[in-house]
């Protein structure tokens, strides 16, 4: 696609960004049969290709308005596109580009202001936790909306106590220790049974992706650094990976050696945190191999216990990590029923971040598309790698959603 970008864009990062992007696409229209909002609202300005031409558009000079605005902010940013592409556009980073040049020129309701605002100073901040703790007391008396938003509490079990020789760091997350404590104690346990010892840098926070993508990409980014500062002396010490249980924070820090790329201070640092950076499910063929060394009997009793499962593999895995079929065949290896659905496996569950929030009406027709497909397996337990997707998905159906490690850990409690 050739692009003319406005004077104001010529040689600047970002313009020249998504000019290197945009050549890439050949406007095929592939990328429209793969994504969830134009099969939804069937508008060209709804899907990849016409958010494309949006934002080219707004490089080339044009003025954007509200509608440009909306078109933008109903992205899901799920990436799937970028699967489909057969001329590999980088769609998740032009859309990122693309939101921040038309929020600065186009000003959005107080309101909109307001909700976007409390969501990327509230969800990072050390005020959620007790926040969450006082919603979850009062659960039962929520509006629906927001019980939706609040699991019911949970136990988190034990920290292992072991030392390894093998130690990998693990980010804990903004979110996650308040609403599902257990998804992280679980990872230590089951990393701890295959022989690696779990450590946490305790200055580490917020991945970074929630005020990134709520174009606050300063404060992502500050986030960022400061992750960064706290891993550091792990990394110099020789730690061997970075384990992210959490799909939508991997995709994030996996990209921090890009995102700060033009930082003469944290760019070689960023990028070698970026290569240390596991998916969670990565490490599944080992933990599998180690449980099946140590404990030989183990396939066999999980076959004949374990709950059937249904897979709900989030964007931010297969699409942003482009990691697929690791959790299903690892734990089948182990003696788990596990299959994804033949229908729509590739969609997008519809939370997306804080996109169930922005956008609920979009997201709860997504999450009830696809519970309906997982449905159809008639699983016992629904699980899945990531907490947005997995509260998003609770909030829809009386099936346990959980995360697929807390499924392998309490069947390894149970043996």
């Amino acid at each position: 696609m050739q692009t003319q970008l406005a004077p104001e864009f010529q040689n600047t990062p970002d313009g020249l960004q998504a000019e290197a992007i945009l050549r890439k696409c050949v406007h095929c229209g592939f990328c429209t049969a793969t994504c969830p909002t134009y099969q939804l609202l069937g508008d060209e300005l709804d899907g990849p290709r016409g958010r494309i031409y949006l934002i080219k558009q707004v490089l080339e000079g044009e003025v954007p308005t509200r509608k440009t605005q909306l078109h933008l902010d109903r992205c899901l940013t799920c990436r799937n596109c970028e699967s489909t592409c057969p001329s590999g556009v980088q769609y998740g980073h032009l859309i990122d580009i693309g939101r921040k040049l038309v929020d600065e020129r186009v000003p959005r309701p107080a309101s909109d202001r307001a909700v976007r605002w409390a969501l990327k100073e509230g969800l990072p901040s050390p005020l959620f936790a007790p926040a969450m703790k006082m919603g979850q007391a009062v659960r039962g008396l929520l509006p629906h909306s927001l019980k939706n938003k609040v699991p019911a509490k949970q136990a988190a079990g034990a920290w292992p106590t072991r030392s390894h020789a093998r130690k990998m760091l693990m980010l804990s997350g903004c979110v996650q220790p308040a609403m599902m404590p257990n998804i992280n104690s679980a990872t230590a346990r089951v990393l701890d049974a295959a022989g690696i010892q779990t450590v946490v840098a305790a200055k580490a926070g917020c991945c970074g992706a929630v005020k990134f993508h709520l174009n606050d990409q300063d404060g992502g980014k500050a986030e960022m650094r400061r992750n960064i500062d706290a891993w550091w002396p792990h990394v110099e010490s020789g730690i061997e990976a970075l384990v992210m249980n959490a799909s939508g924070c991997g995709v994030t820090v996996k990209e921090y050696g890009f995102i700060l790329k033009d930082d003469p201070a944290y760019a070689e640092k960023a990028a070698r945190i970026s290569e240390l950076t596991r998916d969670l499910s990565e490490l599944l063929p080992v933990i599998a191999e180690s449980l099946q060394a140590s404990r030989p009997d183990l396939v066999k009793k999980i076959a004949a216990s374990a709950p059937k499962l249904a897979f709900h593999p989030p964007c931010t895995l297969q699409h942003g990590q482009q990691l697929r079929g690791g959790v299903e065949q690892h734990l089948g290896s182990l003696g788990f029923d596990i299959k994804v659905s033949l229908n729509e496996a590739h969609l997008c569950c519809g939370s997306a971040g804080t996109y169930s929030v922005l956008q609920p009406e979009i997201a709860y027709q997504l999450r009830d598309r696809k519970l309906a497909n997982l449905g159809d397996m008639a699983p016992e337990v629904i699980v899945s790698a990531n907490i947005g997707c997995i509260t998003h998905l609770q909030s829809g159906t009386a099936t346990p959603v959980r995360h697929w490690v807390e499924v392998l850990d309490s069947a390894l409690l149970n043996q």
